[in-house]
């Protein structure tokens, strides 16, 4: 249930109609617009005493919000979530490109990859830490050395870190190097990491599970928002399907259906989307043609060395011509780089 209150309401009359909601049982969520402040009442229902809501004077409604998904959803907040990460802001008219290795494998390889994307035009580094991996014997990354190796090439290039948390225990630790935490789409009904990250005060990415509806990703995001935290990204990254030819199926139609059902930013994962590094800068271009608010891309020094992914990677030249493209669609759709 969400309760619009008239333009004019104050912060007393905010906190009034707040008590009132918790009195009742219920936990509130407070969202201020450019024109109405909505609250959220969250919790069971049926304790509402919704006719009371409706006689104070400072509240303009009353809607229930049907969707099993609240604090995500357009109903709760009708203007788009803008999410600054160190200055980098996700979801406003710039598209946002993410760039750097899976993996961190060493010093040189991770600082001259985030030079490099640097120069390109990519606005944060990517590179993972700790991995998770489908064989017990892949390299599984080089963890807090790994995340320190990140911290430095944040200092040298200003690039925010984006990069992976895999468990709860996880979660101190990565947040104290990284701007970015990424839930991975292996991790998106980790139920008990998505509550954990829902207290922190730290930006979450979170990626679309193998085979996840696109209720079930919301679903998932909308733990993180109840826990307080509102600094969500989605990620599409490509679902299982029978096309074998790709790693995965791309699924873009996701994009404008996110668009139309929530207030949060979404980019596009186009590396783990198709596993082929020739269809990355065709499906890059696609994406922010779909409406994508930026892109993560895996980009190596020599993808043909690359401890892992390599078959999906660019090299910084391919990475360059990436960046042109969507220059040149965005441009066509009203936005920029």
């Amino acid at each position: 249930m969400i309760i619009v209150l008239k333009k004019e309401a104050t912060d007393e009359d905010v906190t009034e109609v707040k008590s009132k909601i918790e009195e009742m049982g219920l936990r509130t969520h407070i969202s201020k617009g450019a024109e109405y402040t909505v609250i959220g009442a969250l919790g069971d229902e049926s304790k509402l005493q919704e006719g009371k809501l409706r006689a104070m004077r400072i509240v303009e409604k009353v809607i229930p919000i049907m969707k099993p998904y609240k604090l995500v959803s357009r109903e709760f907040q009708e203007e788009n979530s803008i999410i600054d990460v160190c200055g980098v802001k996700v979801g406003g008219k710039n598209i946002v490109i993410i760039a750097g290795p899976c993996s961190v494998e060493s010093r040189d390889q991770l600082l001259e990859t985030a030079r490099e994307v640097k120069k390109a035009g990519a606005h944060m580094l990517r590179g993972g830490a700790f991995k998770p991996r489908t064989s017990p014997y892949s390299f599984q990354g080089m963890e807090e050395e790994g995340l320190k190796l990140l911290s430095e090439a944040k200092k040298e290039t200003g690039l925010p870190i984006v990069t992976e948390v895999m468990d709860t225990a996880q979660v101190e630790l990565v947040a104290k190097y990284a701007d970015v935490l990424q839930v991975g789409a292996r991790n998106m009904q980790n139920f008990p990491l998505l509550k954990k990250l829902g207290k922190i005060d730290k930006t979450i990415l979170l990626k679309r599970g193998l085979t996840a509806t696109l209720d079930e990703f919301l679903m998932s995001a909308e733990y993180i928002l109840a826990g307080g935290n509102k600094k969500v990204i989605l990620c599409e990254r490509g679902i299982r399907t029978f096309c074998t030819y790709t790693r995965n199926t791309l699924d873009l139609n996701i994009v404008p259906a996110i668009k139309k059902l929530t207030h949060l930013p979404i980019i596009v994962d186009p590396s783990h989307g198709t596993g082929r590094y020739d269809l990355v800068i065709p499906m890059s271009g696609a994406s922010i043609a779909a409406g994508a608010d930026g892109l993560s891309i895996e980009v190596h020094r020599n993808p043909e060395e690359a401890i892992s992914d390599g078959d999906q990677t660019l090299t910084p030249k391919n990475f360059k011509k990436v960046v042109a493209c969507v220059q040149r669609i965005a441009e066509a759709v009203g936005r920029c780089l």
